[in-house]
């Protein structure tokens, strides 16, 4: 790995910290030679800290250390990316990212979608939702569209219509969403699962 130290007068490059399992970026801190070979050898993110004018392990007073995953350098070979286990909180401040951020997984849409689901199940009064009304229909009827979206989706799969397929598989997750919902769960409980079979 080539790191150009020399671009800025200091020695030093930025260092952008991101949790590898949740890809939230956590914080930013600067790295020079000794720093980067700290933390190669450690497997401690090691900054050299501006303020104090020294090197700073993450965690050294607090033990929430930055445990090592990987490190990766930009394309112009003076940013780099480090990809860490957190052990606890980041900022100093107590908050999870130097952002005051929730350090949690994230699954794109199917998250916002998550969180609709949630809302409709937490109002289900709304007259006008579907999935609210499925709510107070209870599991028995959620589980049984469940059933009833994936004989559709098979029978689909089975056929060469491949937009039917993807409407069909769209139900399909959706409902389940909604099961995992009534079950008291999200996507992140199977997901440490799968994760554990792995």
């Amino acid at each position: 790995m080539k790191i150009d130290f020399d671009k800025n007068p200091e020695g030093l490059v930025p260092a952008i910290i991101q949790d590898a399992k949740t890809k939230t970026v956590l914080m930013l801190g600067y790295m020079n030679q000794e720093a980067f070979d700290v933390t190669q050898k450690s497997r401690k993110v090691t900054f050299f800290s501006r303020s104090k004018q020294r090197l700073w392990t993450k965690g050294e007073e607090s033990g929430n250390f930055l445990n090592l995953v990987d490190i990766k350098v930009d394309c112009d070979n003076d940013t780099l990316l480090v990809t860490v286990n957190p052990a606890g909180p980041t900022c100093h401040k107590g908050t999870d990212t130097c952002w005051a951020e929730e350090n949690a997984q994230a699954y794109g849409f199917l998250s916002t979608l998550e969180n609709i689901i949630e809302s409709r199940k937490n109002n289900q009064e709304n007259p006008e939702s579907y999935v609210a009304s499925l709510f107070r229909k209870g599991i028995n009827k959620i589980a049984q569209k469940v059933g009833e979206e994936a004989v559709e989706t098979v029978i689909e799969a089975k056929d060469t219509n491949d937009d039917l397929f993807l409407n069909e598989s769209a139900d399909l997750l959706f409902h389940y969403l909604i099961l995992l919902q009534a079950k008291g769960y999200k996507l992140d409980d199977i997901a440490q699962v799968l994760e554990r079979r792995h």
